[in-house]
């Protein structure tokens, strides 16, 4: 028997209807010579500390770092799975040959690779079904060019890498946080990717929280009823602009130059994952999450191409398939003269998939969310063969009494691939105020104007909400929307596009982030947690972002996996070593929470040491029935938190510099 191994049963059932294998067994199917059988995504997990040492189920600063010489597996501990995962060994021990038909992607190779070790049949030969799709033309094709399984070491070198240093920074970072700072009841879970995303939103919010809006005022005049904005910056003080408004409210307004400039809009990119996330979550406001399972479903449903991609190409050997799905869409094309540009087809950066596409199967009866997944698809497959929007940008300057000022407008010429996206009535209202409709002007023309003062003020960054931290997940941090420089930034995104949903969704469940409408703010927990992380590595995207980058390195062979692991172990040590030294300084209390000046202590408190020049802030050492120890005061002036819980709480400071209850979840313990 040959024995394919899928990561889920729907899976498995249409590779066994497409093979003729018809009879249904408990956990398989067999018939022509195959058995088809199924994992449920993760079966086996790598060892807890304690299965190498029973001893180390206890939590001791003194045993960190655990790093095991070896790092060995074990079935995951449900019934369920225990039983699915001794069907498998019993299928695979009577093969005479495997394919490995998870997932064509990172975890899908290793879940078939940790499987393979765990029954013992590594010895087996077995090939690699590497599938884009779940047509049954995909799987004709699939199977007619499977891979030695070989070819793909590279890729589970990445995959096992990824697992590994997860481990070993999350468990490491976790129990050392833990043990510093819980006093054995809170648990502060670390992650090697979950904290630069926290931290992100954490000092997103506190730019918002710290931003102080300052009024500004611009000049403007209005010359045949068009609006020009004067040239020059900004003015802070209402006075600064009304010396150039006398200059000029008594003089002439003269038309200095005319310039007008076609500008061609391209269509946007096809789609990966993380872009079709941000695309559903700015249109509908669903989750990454979400998103992600309407994709998946569409994808076991056969509807559309592998969701879980990173590329927005295709590769050159597709055209003729792309014609026919345009053609079961149909799409309002010229099918003979498609232009196959370089902004669709490019082969060097289609790697393990390629974009997301529909597969030209109709979609029929399909729920709300899925039909708004599919249709974003399938648009953006026909958007990308329509020609550019065309638009005339016409920018007048003009000047009165020398002061200068700048009117724009932008006339559509072609309306190209937009007319695919027709705006909503508030759309259009929100872009006539942007862009006004201009007048012919001419050059010299001059006449009557009317100057005036516009004040406005200062406002803080935008929270992030889902498309916006996807898009700085995929960019290290980086705030990026020109699609040339975001593709550059991705190889050091963090995260891959399959796992930055759950990235979110764990930190949702942790209760350090939560949703505010479409917002992503952090919890007082999570911003407390943030400020105990003193090492700035953990908490940096940029390093995240080239960890990820070396990862992918490897899948290309291009970078040595054991120098990796190697980092990461250094890492490690750096962390639980330097934690001393990121602790208290205990020459000082803490700065003042209102002027900054330093904090000394009093016979009933601790006050700012400028309480003569009029600062009255007071720490008392009494809160509630607790009597403050110095220790205590330090850490809450200095890190803003004090993780030793009181009857289910920690206390922290607040920005006002006063003592509040932070209630703690309980039993979130997790790598």
């Amino acid at each position: 028997m040959i024995v394919v191994l899928t990561e889920k049963p729907s899976v498995a059932r249409d590779i066994a209807a497409h093979l003729g294998a018809k009879a249904r067994h408990d956990g398989y199917f067999e018939g022509k010579g195959y058995q088809v059988t199924w994992a449920f995504g993760h079966l086996i997990s790598l060892k807890e500390p304690d299965d190498y040492d029973p001893s180390l189920k206890k939590w001791s600063l003194q045993t960190l770092p655990f790093v095991p010489a070896n790092f060995e597996l074990k079935v995951v501990d449900d019934k369920g799975v225990q039983k699915q995962f001794g069907i498998i060994k019993k299928l695979f021990m009577g093969a005479k040959e495997l394919v490995a038909a998870t997932d064509a992607g990172r975890e899908g190779e290793l879940i078939f690779r940790y499987i393979l070790a765990m029954t013992g049949c590594v010895d087996k030969p077995w090939k690699r079904l590497w599938l884009s799709s779940l047509t049954e033309e995909a799987l004709a094709a699939g199977f007619t060019n499977m891979k030695l399984g070989s070819d793909y070491n590279n890729l589970f070198d990445a995959a096992r890498c990824r697992n590994e240093a997860d481990w070993i920074v999350g468990l490491n970072a976790t129990r050392n946080m833990t043990v510093r700072y819980g006093r054995g009841n809170t648990l502060w879970s670390v992650g090697r990717v979950q904290t630069p995303v926290l931290a992100m939103i954490v000092n997103r919010d506190d730019e918002i929280r710290h931003f102080v809006s300052e009024p500004f005022f611009e000049l403007f005049t209005k010359y045949r009823d068009v609006e020009f904005k004067g040239k020059k910056d900004r003015f802070k003080t209402k006075q600064e602009a009304e010396v150039l408004l006398e200059a000029i409210k008594d003089h002439p307004f003269q038309v200095d130059k005319v310039t007008a400039k076609k500008e061609n809009e391209h269509p946007p990119l096809l789609f990966d994952l993380t872009e079709l996330q941000r695309e559903m979550n700015k249109k509908l406001g669903m989750t990454a999450a979400d998103t992600l399972q309407m994709a998946q479903n569409l994808y076991e449903q056969k509807y559309i191409t592998y969701p879980r991609t990173d590329s927005r190409y295709l590769s050159n050997d597709m055209k003729a398939q792309v014609t026919s799905i345009l053609k079961s869409l149909k799409a309002p094309l010229e099918y003979d003269k498609l232009n196959f540009s370089n902004r669709i087809i490019n082969d060097k950066k289609v790697t393990d998939h390629h974009a997301i596409i529909p597969t030209g199967k109709t979609a029929q009866g399909l729920s709300h969310q899925m039909q708004a997944v599919y249709d974003a698809i399938a648009t953006r497959l026909i958007a990308a063969f329509y020609p550019s929007c065309v638009k005339e940008v016409t920018t007048i300057e003009g000047s009165s009494n020398d002061v200068a000022f700048q009117a724009k407008g932008v006339r559509i010429l072609t309306p190209g691939w937009t007319v695919l996206y027709p705006k909503k009535s508030d759309d259009k209202e929100k872009e006539k105020d942007e862009v006004q409709e201009l007048p012919l002007f001419e050059k010299g023309e001059s006449g009557p104007h009317a100057p005036f003062i516009s004040e406005g003020k200062t406002k803080p960054p935008a929270s992030f909400n889902e498309n916006a931290l996807l898009g700085a997940m995929e960019t290290a941090g980086k705030l990026v929307e020109d699609e040339a420089l975001k593709e550059a930034l991705k190889e050091k995104g963090i995260g891959t596009p399959a796992t930055r949903a759950s990235i979110i969704e764990t930190l949702i469940k942790r209760k350090y982030i939560e949703r505010s409408g479409k917002q992503l703010k952090a919890t007082e927990l999570g911003r407390y947690l943030i400020s105990l992380v003193q090492d700035p590595n953990l908490k940096s995207p940029e390093l995240t972002g080239e960890w990820e980058a070396k990862l992918k390195e490897i899948e290309k062979g291009k970078y040595s996996a054991r120098e990796f692991m190697e980092q990461i172990v250094g890492f490690t040590k750096q962390l639980i070593k330097e934690s001393d030294i990121f602790a208290l300084n205990f020459d000082v209390y803490g700065d003042c929470p209102k002027c900054k000046s330093p904090i000394i202590k009093g016979n009933k408190g601790y006050g700012c040491s400028k309480w003569k020049e009029g600062c009255s802030y007071v720490l008392w050492k009494q809160y509630k029935d607790i009597t403050l120890s110095d220790n205590q005061v330090r850490a809450l002036l200095q890190k803003k938190i004090l993780a030793q819980p009181i009857a289910g709480s920690i206390l922290a400071l607040s920005q006002g510099g006063q003592i509040q209850d932070i209630p703690v979840p309980q039993g979130n313990r997790s790598k």
